[in-house]
């Protein structure tokens, strides 16, 4: 998965936290591993200046996906097991 895939796929699970638990159930670790280095990494603050609307969507997903647990997901251990 490229750079694009991975920010399209985190982007997609940010906006439907609920795919997290199908994605964690059909054992989709890449793509779970995509999601949480996409929110650790938080998001560009050069963002706010281009696409405000964008820059508080993305940071109200991302911390509505560390309130709700996401932080327990070890990127490590995803990474493992998807093979990299």
């Amino acid at each position: 998965m490229n750079a694009r895939e991975e920010e399209l796929t985190a982007r997609a699970l940010l906006a439907d936290p609920a795919q997290v638990d199908v994605y964690l159930h059909q054992k989709r670790w890449a793509e779970l591993a995509a999601l949480v280095r996409f929110a650790r990494r938080d998001v560009p603050v050069q963002l706010a200046q281009t696409d405000p609307a964008l820059y508080r969507q993305l940071r109200e997903q991302i911390t509505r996906f560390f309130l709700r647990g996401g932080d327990v997901l070890s990127l490590q251990r995803l990474e493992l097991l998807a093979g990299k």
